[in-house]
């Protein structure tokens, strides 16, 4: 949804309102929830009305400025401030002031966060693998949210993940209050794994309301 180098913002900067219904869709969830924070004790699930819900912290990838935009780190081989100080001194003349890269990140343009509620309606079993419900103080980093044709399957660094099994699995997302600004723009990759089974998914099966 998002390129890589990309720097599209939304011209009303409304907050983000998304559904998804089918696996492109959730291609579309995935990319803007990748990087999103997740306390586990903002997780529930509420089997009566076969409902998913959590909260997270995302990044707001649709806002986040150009790549080029940000302080360039120096080449290899390049002269540092140290070493043209010292150059110019052996020199006999007045050392030039080096940009400071502090003052350099100073002016670059800042990223922002959000937080943002989704709900995934129509789930009938949930499984959780790397983590417990009962980890309340644990927070999960998503990676990826993965459709297939029996549910969907949220991962997280560390090897964890969580199991949405459910016909016809339809999501709510929506931001919630103001952003806030973060200098740190999350630096690995944006590629998401390979899909898994129902098995390898979760082995920690619970189906009952925490």
């Amino acid at each position: 949804m998002f390129g890589k180098r990309g720097g599209s913002v939304a011209p009303d900067n409304k907050p983000l309102k998304l559904r998804a219904y089918d696996k492109e869709d959730f291609a579309v969830v995935s990319s803007v929830l990748q990087d999103a924070l997740v306390p586990v004790i903002d997780m529930d699930w509420l089997s009566e009305d076969k409902r998913f819900a959590l909260v997270a912290n995302r990044f707001r990838w649709e806002r986040r400025a150009p790549v080029g935009d940000l302080p360039d780190q120096p080449a290899a081989g390049a002269p540092s401030a140290e070493t043209e100080t010292q150059s110019s001194a052996d020199s006999g003349q007045l050392p030039q002031t080096a940009e400071e890269p502090d003052a350099r990140f100073e002016d670059a343009p800042l990223y922002e966060r959000v937080h943002c509620g989704i709900t995934f309606d129509r789930v009938e079993q949930v499984a959780y693998r790397g983590f417990t419900k009962e980890a309340s103080g644990q927070v999960l980093e998503l990676l990826a949210v993965v459709a297939d044709d029996r549910g969907l399957t949220v991962t997280f660094a560390g090897d964890a993940a969580l199991r949405l099994q459910g016909a016809n699995i339809v999501c709510h997302l929506e931001d919630l209050g103001e952003p806030w600004p973060t200098q740190w723009r999350p630096s690995h990759e944006r590629t998401e794994p390979e899909q898994q089974s129902d098995q390898d998914a979760a082995t920690n099966r619970n189906g009952n309301k925490p």
